[in-house]
């Protein structure tokens, strides 16, 4: 039998392209190399699945905010095909409530992943499509006519070939790569694929011996390392990228959106060892007003030690390591600090520099920076400028976001968009399978 379309990936962009394009009349074979579908969707969020982000009569424009300018404006049809609200509908629909949290994250309510694959596997096969898991795609032919698809098992004839193989990121879930080599077989050029959304490393004992604290609202920045401005205090002209969200310290440095979301500096630079980070702990004010209040705290604190003011505003671990790394005893009494060590415990408080080592790179990234140029892919219908009959959905593309849901959205819509698509073009040869 030929296929209206292969779709080679059973993620979260396969799924959805095999759910629009079946329910379209088209005969639609989903092919994935696991023996399960969606693992990714799976992890995520935690094993909740922060399935995109808060939508309401500006959920388009929000989508489009999160990523770079180039690649907004090539997600503008297929958020359009599938804005962030009609993602929540569809799986709700399956019977799967969601919830929007206080950051503007959308999860299920049940805080489990794998109630939104079901709900987007169920959607999938009521739709007609064909699953077959197991099946590692090993060759792609182009003849004349259509393509050929080829897995250790079997032979595939299909009109139309969709890869939705997703990128390099969190290897284990089998996103190896695998969408890169056949885009180059067909004359695509593939952006350098980098990590992204991947926690950083630091050689520094201090922050690693802090593992386990979690600060809810905390800003990071990077900065290329320059002795004078450290000593003068890097200001936001200075900063190559910066987040302020929630951050973990871990065994290895830090996690956390505010980390996460920075990340891809990192893994771009040419050399990690002239990075360092810029960490507030309390960015609700600014340095000044920060050092005001802290001074009269310390000044009205009486028979009090620092510890106890610095705790007041701190884990104790980190209110800790931030006394001694500015050679301030935590027994002292704070009314009889000087202005010098108050300053320099509202500096480490304020605008920590820490050296960076790297990151932990693709084994934890939760997505790719890089793969399929965007200028050789028709944004309005995914379909490849090169090769007819060929689209692309998904990670593969050169779309990256930060964390929010925004990239399992952008794999939904460019996914949804490449079947409908592909549905429009087999109607419009002639073929209507409904």
């Amino acid at each position: 039998m030929t296929w209206d379309l292969i779709i080679a990936g059973a993620g979260a962009a396969g799924l959805m392209a095999a759910t629009r394009a079946a329910e379209l009349g088209c005969r639609t074979l989903l092919l994935e190399k696991n023996n399960k579908v969606g693992v990714k969707i799976l992890m995520s969020g935690g094993t909740r699945c922060n399935i995109t982000h808060a939508a309401n009569q500006q959920g388009i424009a929000n989508a489009f905010a999160a990523f770079s300018k180039k690649q907004a404006g090539f997600l503008r049809s297929s958020l359009a095909a599938l804005p962030p609200e009609n993602v929540i509908e569809l799986i709700e629909a399956e019977g799967v409530a969601t919830k929007v949290e206080d950051t503007g994250k959308i999860f299920p309510v049940s805080n489990r992943a794998i109630d939104v694959r079901d709900a987007l596997l169920r959607r999938a096969k009521n739709s007609g499509a064909t699953l077959t898991i197991g099946a590692a795609v090993t060759e792609i032919e182009k003849p004349a006519q259509g393509f050929v698809v080829k897995t250790s098992m079997q032979r595939y004839e299909t009109a139309n070939l969709l890869i939705t193989s997703g990128g390099q990121s969190y290897p284990g879930c089998g996103t190896t790569g695998d969408g890169y080599a056949w885009a180059r077989q067909f004359g695509h050029r593939i952006v350098n694929p980098v990590p992204a959304l991947t926690p950083i490393t630091t050689d520094e004992q201090w922050v690693r011996d802090l593992q386990g604290i979690t600060l809810p609202d905390a800003m990071l920045a990077i900065v290329c390392a320059d002795p004078q401005q450290e000593a003068n205090g890097y200001s936001s002209k200075h900063f190559l990228a910066s987040r302020r969200s929630s951050l973990l310290f871990t065994h290895f440095g830090f996690s956390g959106p505010a980390a996460l979301d920075i990340s891809r500096t990192v893994t771009l630079s040419a050399d990690r060892n002239t990075l360092k980070l810029v960490c507030d702990f309390l960015p609700a004010s600014g340095f000044e007003d920060f050092l005001s209040q802290l001074t009269k705290s310390c000044r009205g604190s009486g028979r009090s030690n620092v510890a106890a003011v610095a705790q007041n505003l701190l884990p104790k671990r980190l209110a800790s390591a931030a006394m001694e790394r500015v050679g301030v005893s935590a027994g002292k009494r704070a009314a009889e600090l000087s202005r010098q060590e108050i300053r320099g415990l509202a500096r480490m408080i304020k605008a920590a520099i820490i050296p960076i080592s790297g990151t932990l790179g693709f084994n934890k990234a939760e997505v790719t920076a890089g793969g399929v140029s965007l200028h050789e892919v028709d944004s309005r219908t995914m379909q490849s400028r090169i090769v007819d009959g060929l689209y692309f959905a998904g990670e593969v593309l050169d779309i990256d976001g930060p964390i929010g849901g925004f990239n399992f959205q952008a794999a939904f819509s460019t996914g949804w968009l490449a079947g409908q698509s592909v549905a429009d073009n087999t109607r419009a040869s002639g073929i209507d399978r409904q």
